[in-house]
């Protein structure tokens, strides 16, 4: 069996912030709880994020211990108060019949500069927190003890007002505007967006698992901040507080059709290309952090999941291409991974003995 394929098969058994297979239609309310991710829970998200993507090292002779190491070390120095998950690169999957249908290296898109030391990797980590000290001493402890595998890239998050109202968690951008309007406010609608299903020709191990895409956006904060509040409002298509620009109530949505030429929500708003019938939203669930960094660099870590890469994040993104938005961000980097159901019983099915 293939360097890859060895190691999959071992690091698949990871259960640290795993979903679990998708209920079956006609579940109770509390089954389908059981279904949705520690970290895609409806309940707030924790303030404060590290995401540490990892290859293994070069030259390691012995995959499986390897796989078994990040096991051991994620379950070891899991703290109280702390979520942990975890994701799969696509370059895991040596044998491309067992790997998800739609999970391949994230492409550049219209306007993106992606760097490849912060792009990618066989696999991601996610940390999250209550406090900045509690993240970082979980990441320095996980690393620190992982012999087998190397740091590629890592980011810290953070979620400024970080709440929750209208049933969904908002947090400020830095951009000053809301955050998180567009999820959906319950585990079952969570479920139904995020969770791959049964019927989509996936491999069976994957049922139950989710794509989740990861961008790293810089953005131009110096140069926004010089325009007036209206010119930002009309570039996002909402008010700095949620509310929407025809009037319509912050906890509803509205009905753009009923604006053709765009005369109260611009053609081209960031809202308004992201979802064209916002009765109809698009079918992903995001989890997104806020990052500063050195040297003015800050931006959004914008992260989502969804059973059906096609249909969500990448419908999503082609339409935003020639937003009025465009010119003040940049993605630099980030990737598609793929997060595992847990259990043993489709590891086998998988790697059948």
């Amino acid at each position: 069996m293939k360097r890859r394929s060895l190691l999959l098969g071992a690091t698949l058994a990871v259960p640290v912030g795993a979903v679990a297979v998708v209920a079956v239609s006609g579940a109770s309310d509390e089954e389908t709880l059981r279904d949705v991710p520690e970290l895609l829970r409806n309940s707030l998200p924790q303030p404060h994020q590290v995401l540490v993507a990892l290859d293994l090292r070069p030259g390691i002779n012995s995959p499986s211990l390897a796989a078994r190491e990040l096991s051991r070390v994620l379950r070891q120095n899991r703290r109280d108060g702390t979520r942990m998950g975890i994701g799969l690169g696509h370059g895991l999957f040596a044998d491309a019949s067992r790997r998800p249908r739609q999970l391949t290296m994230m492409p550049s898109f219209a306007g993106d500069v992606l760097n490849p030391a912060e792009s990618h990797g066989d696999a991601l980590i996610q940390i999250a927190g209550s406090t900045h000290q509690e993240v970082q001493a979980a990441r320095k402890d996980v690393v620190a003890a992982l012999t087998a595998w190397q740091a590629r890239w890592q980011i810290v998050g953070f979620r400024a007002e970080n709440r929750t109202e209208y049933g969904k968690p908002l947090a400020m951008n830095p951009f000053h505007f809301q955050e998180g309007f567009g999820n959906t406010s319950g585990d079952r609608g969570i479920a139904d967006r995020a969770l791959v299903r049964a019927d989509q020709n996936e491999p069976a191990w994957a049922v139950g698992g989710s794509y989740q895409v990861v961008r790293i956006i810089r953005l131009a904060t110096e140069l926004w901040d010089k325009d007036p509040v209206h010119e930002q409002e009309r570039i996002i298509g909402r008010r700095r507080d949620g509310r929407w620009l025809d009037g319509t109530p912050t906890g509803d949505e509205p009905n753009f059709a009923a604006d053709p030429a765009g005369r109260l929500t611009p053609l081209d708003s960031h809202v308004r290309r992201a979802a064209p019938d916002r009765r109809n939203p698009p079918p992903i669930v995001r989890r997104g952090y806020s990052y500063d960094r050195r040297h003015g660099d800050r931006g959004l870590i914008f992260s989502c999941f969804q059973r059906d890469l096609a249909a969500g994040f990448e419908t999503v993104q082609k339409r935003l291409a020639g937003e009025a938005m465009a010119k003040y961000q940049l993605t630099t980097g980030g990737g598609y991974f793929f997060v595992p159901p847990p259990g043993d019983a489709w590891i086998e099915a998988l790697f059948p003995a």
